[in-house]
């Protein structure tokens, strides 16, 4: 999904251009394991689609990189920084969200162990937290406060923020006005470019799931929802 933005449109001096970036792929999003805050490394694919959003982004302005503190975060974005001379800021705020006890586990594994709490994540229940994990409504706060907060650092400049498709869901719900709750409707594309605009306090759709780069490598969030 994407509007063509204009990449090069001139920022007010009061917002903030942010382009947002799920991780590169990695072993488990391709066996349907829970990740959350374990931290597992990029696969071979990962690592190409990783490498590939330097070319793609080599005509833009960028004034500063942030990333998850999980490696796959990391290193898509050491990938994507290098030649720019710009350091990563690691940001343990925009990590996926905390999934307690099902982190290690396969979907279907949750699901039998667990079918009512499965049934309720599924359905984005902001009250519901996996056993030792966050609440939707907790790991919503979380994101938001962490993006914004970068935002409002950098006014009137362009910023890159690597995470994990949770998070990117979050802030695509929060810029497009769409509820916490509910199905998704957006892709969370691994290393597609998303870009949204903070201005007048509070985060704006600009475009979403840029994924030419990726010449059909890119693997879509878990299901729908």
């Amino acid at each position: 999904m994407t509007d063509g933005p204009a990449k090069q449109a001139s920022l007010a001096p009061d917002s903030t251009r942010l382009l947002v970036i799920r991780h590169g792929e990695t072993a488990w999003n391709r066996e349907r394991r829970w990740q959350g805050h374990l931290d597992i490394d990029l696969n071979a694919r990962g690592a190409v689609q990783a490498a590939s959003l330097g070319p793609a982004l080599a005509h833009e302005p960028l004034d500063a990189v942030y990333a998850s503190d999980l490696q796959r975060a990391r290193k898509t974005a050491e990938g994507m920084s290098h030649g720019r001379g710009l350091p990563v800021h690691l940001d343990p705020a925009l990590r996926e969200r905390a999934f307690g006890a099902f982190e290690g586990m396969l979907h279907g594994e949750v699901e039998a162990a667990d079918p009512a709490g499965y049934a309720r994540w599924r359905a984005h229940d902001l009250d519901y937290g996996p056993p030792g994990g966050e609440t939707l409504a907790d790991f919503h706060r979380r994101v938001l406060d962490a993006v914004t907060a970068i935002a409002r650092r950098h006014l009137g400049q362009v910023v890159a923020i690597v995470t994990h498709g949770g998070v990117l869901d979050c802030l695509y719900r929060a810029a497009s006005g769409a509820p916490m709750h509910g199905p998704r409707t957006a892709d969370l594309l691994n290393a597609a470019i998303n870009r949204l605009e903070y201005a007048g306090g509070r985060l704006h759709l600009v475009s979403w799931g840029e994924a030419e780069h990726l010449a059909g490598l890119a693997l879509d969030e878990i299901d729908r929802a």
